[in-house]
């Protein structure tokens, strides 16, 4: 029964994302819909918004979408910039000459979206497919908040619930079993896929026409944004004044804003100086040995937050009970999940930084260290600086690994919404929502900041 819902649930909200993913991504790369700009800059924001969150604020002004339904849509909402942004980045680098040969060809422009464009960006498609199916396979705060059983849940009432932790561990088994068989089951796919984006020729498509679609499509995409990012907020700003007259715990929501952002550095630090040496390697230093590090390091990254918290709990208990519920078994934590985030940043900045400057340093006499040192870290460092923020961002919403393996007696803001929705007080979990949204919104910006090629900033 486990296995069947989760896989439902991951079927639909991938399907589904794809879907509002691709369509939002060509409405702002190719089309002439109203309002292009703002639609391509808020469309990325629902990344600030914890699934969580967004599942507190539905339950708490819908209570009805309790279930499938909700958390199909809470997380379809949540996780569709996975798909928008790779699959935009990607028909902003296709060559446009592919799309206008076959309109020459007799193809209406619908036909060559159909038959030319979706192949070109199927890749980053089933890329940012993949970290969805991923992502909803192992999470745990909205689901767990629309009452709707899947492995995670089941798996931390069973830990919760018996002293015996021996359900809980064979639930986690097989719920890294399916992880791994959605990974190879897309490696696979991957492999037959011949497609590919050509670089093409640097200059601006053709934007096709709308017509009479314009304002529909326009209504379409804006009710989107909205679903997705205004009415969180409407819903937590509606609870934050309904319980403003029961008063807020202003030095509980201090504290939790404090743990929270020490937390969330610790960790981006960890990852961010764990990842380094191995990006490095990787972009400058191909071998065996690298490629195996390498691997070993994305080994976390299919690995649900409630399986690698599980596991060093164990871990905890069994082997280093000084660390057990302490800061550094957290950020180990962290570390495990969101390290191959951090890898990937900085290998793919170091890998596009010219080799010529390293060269001309060490003819020049520096040794290694100095090379590495004044020119392949500052030339890189916009990269590595993009991929810190993206693992800030991850630890600060993460929360099957912070509830299990956080230092006794503290709360960050994840643990004190979910405290406080777990007694339906949604008055009270309201400021801690607003707050870690507000919180996951600066380095959102700095991402799309980073990312942004008009600003001729290192991708």
């Amino acid at each position: 029964m486990l296995v069947g819902r989760s896989v439902l649930l991951v079927a639909l909200v991938t399907a589904l994302t794809l879907v509002v993913g691709v369509g939002l991504a060509f409405l702002v790369a190719r089309t002439d819909v109203p309002g292009r700009r703002v639609l391509a800059a808020l469309a990325p924001l629902p990344l600030a918004v914890p699934s969580y969150v967004a599942a507190f604020a539905w339950i708490s002004a819908v209570p009805e979408v309790a279930g499938l339904v909700g958390s199909v849509l809470v997380l379809t909402l949540c996780c569709y910039p996975y798909v928008y942004l790779p699959v935009l980045a990607a028909l902003r680098r296709a060559d446009p000459g592919v799309e206008e040969v076959a309109r020459s060809l007799g193809r209406t422009p619908w036909q060559a979206f159909g038959e030319v464009t979706l192949r070109q960006v199927r890749p980053a498609a089933a890329a940012g497919g993949l970290l969805v199916a991923l992502y909803t396979l192992s999470d745990f705060g909205s689901v767990s908040i629309l009452r709707y059983d899947v492995f995670t849940r089941v798996i931390h009432s069973a830990y919760r619930s018996s002293f015996d932790r021996t359900t809980a561990a064979v639930l986690a088994i097989l719920l890294v079993v399916l992880t791994v068989a959605i990974s190879v089951g897309e490696s696979r796919v991957r492999r037959r896929d011949a497609s590919r984006v050509d670089a093409g020729v640097a200059r601006t498509p053709d934007r096709l026409r709308l017509g009479s679609w314009r304002v529909p499509l326009a209504a379409g995409a804006g009710a989107v944004v909205a679903l997705a990012l205004a009415f969180p907020v409407a819903s937590l700003l509606y609870w934050f004044t309904t319980g403003l007259s029961a008063g807020v715990d202003g030095e509980r929501l201090l504290v939790s804003v404090g743990s929270t952002a020490w937390l969330a550095l610790l960790g981006a630090a960890a990852c961010t100086l764990g990842a380094v040496p191995v990006g490095i390697l990787a972009a400058r230093h191909r071998g065996r040995l690298t490629t195996l590090v390498e691997q070993v390091t994305y080994a976390g990254h299919a690995l649900p937050g409630i399986v690698v918290a599980l596991a060093l709990v164990f871990l905890g208990v069994r082997a280093v009970p000084w660390a057990y519920q302490e800061a550094p078994l957290l950020v180990l934590g962290y570390v495990v999940l969101f390290l191959p985030t951090a890898v990937g940043a900085v290998r793919s900045s170091v890998a596009q930084s010219p080799v010529r400057g390293e060269e001309v340093a060490r003819s020049l006499g520096a040794t290694p260290a100095e090379v590495l040192r004044r020119v392949t870290l500052p030339l890189a460092a916009p990269g590595i600086g993009a991929g810190a923020a993206l693992v800030l961002l991850t630890c600060m919403k993460e929360l099957p690994a912070t509830l299990l393996l956080r230092p006794t007696g503290t709360d960050t803001l994840a643990t004190s919404l979910w405290t406080e929705t777990g007694v339906g007080a949604y008055g009270a979990a309201a400021p801690y929502g607003l707050a870690l949204v507000v919180l996951a919104v600066l380095p959102t910006i700095w991402l799309m900041r980073a990312s942004d090629p008009d600003r001729g900033t290192p991708r």
